[in-house]
């Protein structure tokens, strides 16, 4: 297999002679595929703000809503990113990209129609079926735009979109659930997303592959999903980062879709408070988060590369004892400044994350191992983990009443323990590896 993914290197100063003219068009790309990225993580997340009133109105339980909002969604969104990255390591990732954001955008606004719960499920897997088409082809694209000196940063400001798609999500959608019901909030967040389709399609230009590391694209080599998964598998670090990510994920997601409903239960808070108090902290601070952890893994891997897997690990270890006293706390005056500083901390991973698998892989390959990366991730953790916290809660009632799913919550967080623990195998060989793929 080793002669399958050698790519062949050009001079140093190959990339830097062409990035001169180039320079506006990069950061206009990474613009709008981070608009791109926060609108699709709009139209995932605002099923969380309306979950409540949906449960409401369908008398459905919190696992039948853990089932919706987490595996119904991840099983298509997972499973068709592989063949969809496929075609994206060898066809025309921009188009590709335009095509998705217009199918998840028309599958949001189809959730208002729903009759019955069962449609809202449906129209659910339609946008996972259209958001399977944006991040790999979107993280190859970076990966060919950004050198890996810079890389996790600039994955870092793409990552911002996972925030503010949650600002924009709880903030609005929480003020339109509240004023004009949950189907006009699928339409006001799902519609808008047609017009990001069209800039992506019309105003942005497919980056030459490999441009930003210097390595000149052999068209003859072809993405195998086996090579793919026995090259993740066999690279040491990239197969700690996958476990780290997917575990982090599984907290995040489960805390992510069920965290509104746990504020409007034990706190009795309204749809729009919940949303503005939480959906801001989220947005902005999280989005700081994501940035400041790009820039530190940047910063710090100059002195030694292990730092852009160890970032994320230390930022895990000091978030645990402030999950423990949020979750044990009712008082918002110590809830709100912990989750603040928990915010920050818990965005780190992202962008570090999706930078080191690209640089870990070769270019012929790059779109499908994301692909496979967040199969595994979506899967496991987007999959599981909300019906996970939902099951459990449901499991709980009969002894905690509504106050289960502040408990459910609690006992999934202790799970970044162990991503930690996987980060921080994955700083230790993560310049080996990277020599070996390089040759170096």
């Amino acid at each position: 297999m080793a002669e399958e993914i050698v790519e062949r290197y050009v001079p140093e100063g190959a990339p830097a002679a062409m990035e001169k003219g180039s320079i506006f068009q990069r950061h206009y790309a990474l613009l709008i595929l981070t608009l791109a990225y926060t609108s699709s993580h709009v139209d995932r997340g605002i099923v969380n703000i309306v979950m409540q009133p949906i449960k409401n109105e369908f008398h459905v339980s919190d696992t039948l809503l853990g089932l919706m909002s987490g595996l119904a969604f991840a099983l298509f969104y997972a499973t068709l990113g592989v063949p969809i990255a496929m075609w994206a390591d060898r066809g025309n990732r921009r188009n590709i990209i335009a095509l998705a954001v217009t199918v998840w955008s028309a599958m949001t606004a189809l959730c208002g129609v729903a009759s019955n719960f069962t449609h809202l499920l449906l129209a659910r897997i339609g946008v996972g079926v259209g958001e399977a088409g944006s991040s790999p082809p979107s993280h190859s694209m970076i990966a060919d735009l950004y050198p890996k000196e810079s890389r996790s940063t600039a994955m870092a400001i793409y990552s911002i979109g996972v925030y503010l798609g949650a600002m924009i999500g709880l903030v609005l959608g929480g003020y339109v659930v509240q004023h004009y019901g949950w189907r006009m909030t699928f339409y006001v967040m799902g519609l808008p997303g047609l017009l990001i389709a069209l800039l992506v399609r019309f105003t942005m230009k497919e980056p030459a592959r490999g441009h930003a590391d210097g390595i000149a694209h052999d068209a003859a080599l072809k993405s195998n999903i086996v090579h793919v998964i026995v090259h993740l598998w066999q690279t040491r670090s990239a197969r700690h980062i996958t476990i780290g990510l997917t575990l982090v994920s599984f907290v995040g997601y489960g805390g992510l879709i069920f965290g509104p409903s746990f504020f409007q239960r034990s706190l009795g808070m309204s749809p729009q408070s919940v949303g503005l108090i939480f959906g801001l902290i989220a947005g902005f601070v999280g989005g700081l988060g994501a940035l400041t952890g790009g820039i530190l893994a940047d910063r710090l891997s100059k002195r030694d590369m292990r730092w852009n897997a160890w970032v994320i690990a230390v930022a895990k270890i000091l978030g645990m004892p402030l999950f423990i006293v949020f979750y044990l706390s009712s008082d918002l005056t110590l809830m709100i400044p912990i989750y603040i500083v928990s915010s920050i901390l818990g965005a780190f991973y992202l962008g570090p994350s999706f930078a080191m698998i690209q640089s870990l892989t070769p270019l012929h390959m790059r779109a499908l191992a994301s692909a496979v990366m967040l199969f595994v991730l979506n899967f496991i953790a987007l999959g599981f983990g909300p019906l996970t916290v939902g099951l459990v809660s449901d499991l709980l009632k009969p002894h905690f009443g509504d106050e289960s799913l502040r408990w459910a919550l609690f006992g999934t967080s202790f799970i970044g323990v162990w991503a930690a623990v996987h980060y921080y195998w994955a700083g230790k060989t993560y310049q080996a590896d990277l020599e070996k793929l390089t040759g170096s």
